[in-house]
């Protein structure tokens, strides 16, 4: 059986890096900004205020840290659309620095906790299915609109497929990649609340490690194009499923985990070498 919880955190995730890649950019800070948004929640939760006051607490625990996280994703865009930083390493940036201050926040401790409430987000189920699977499922279907129906949507597109065309044509380019990078820290703040929740504990160090690799893996395999221009949404929904099958087979087979990395790098370059066939 695929692990639903971890399928869920890796497509929720993967759906903000494929708006990102459709922009024409890249996004490798996803796992620091989870690691932010995870080690904040416990911080609020388990303050004098938030135990005075537990509906607060908890709505505040879930609102603060994707709220750090939309932060975070504008440091990126700012830098992206403003300053003409590559994407890469405007991301790579955060990628380093962002661990840290998730470090920092939690003085290096893993924070371990008893929340009911708030571990409900990882542990909860509706109808038999994990409240995670229910999000990235509701998630996939409302990206979906946005892309196929919305203004902000079309801007995208018109933005991966040609910048320049489309800042001729009107389209505020820096407003809609700041938006971009916004959804996507978000998202991947959410996915930082899930693993946490399921733990009922926040290791910064820990956190969303890797997270990038699996997103861009899960976007690529979907059939997300890497020059921009393309965001098939529930194609990286059905990519994340892949992967996830792909890595419990070969560790169901006994391969050991570390040799699920190289075969996850090796669907990459096939479905990067599958599109470029594609597109000549």
């Amino acid at each position: 059986a695929v692990n639903v919880s971890q399928v869920a955190t890796i497509a929720i995730v993967a759906l903000g890096m494929t708006l990102v890649i459709a922009s024409g950019g890249i996004d490798l800070s996803v796992g620091a900004v989870m690691a932010v948004a995870g080690a904040l929640a416990p911080l609020v939760f388990l303050s004098p205020w938030a135990l005075a006051n537990p509906g607060l607490g908890l709505a505040a625990s879930l609102l603060l840290p994707l709220l750090a996280a939309a932060a975070c994703g504008l440091f990126n865009g700012v830098l992206i659309a403003f300053l003409g930083v590559q994407p890469i390493i405007a991301t790579l940036i955060f990628f380093i620095s962002g661990r840290g201050i998730a470090q920092v926040l939690t003085s290096g401790n893993l924070q371990t906790f008893t929340n009911p409430d708030f571990a409900w987000i990882g542990t909860g189920r509706i109808l038999g299915l994990p409240l995670q699977g229910w999000l990235a499922l509701g998630l996939t279907v409302i990206l979906s609109l946005v892309v196929r129906r919305t203004v902000y949507g079309r801007q995208l597109l018109a933005v991966g497929g040609n910048e320049r065309a489309a800042a001729l044509a009107g389209v505020p380019v820096a407003r809609v990649k700041i938006a971009t990078y916004m959804i996507a820290a978000v998202l991947a703040g959410v996915a930082g609340l899930i693993v946490v929740a399921i733990n009922s504990a926040s290791d910064a160090a820990r956190i969303g490690q890797l997270m990038e690799l699996d997103a861009i893996a899960a976007a690529v395999v979907g059939g997300t194009v890497l020059t921009g221009g393309r965001a098939p949404v529930f194609g990286t929904a059905l990519g994340a499923v892949f992967i996830q099958l792909m890595g419990y087979t070969l560790i169901a087979n006994g391969v050991p985990d570390e040799a699920t990395l190289i075969v996850t790098a090796a669907i990459i370059v096939v479905a990067v070498w599958l599109q470029s066939g594609r597109r000549v």
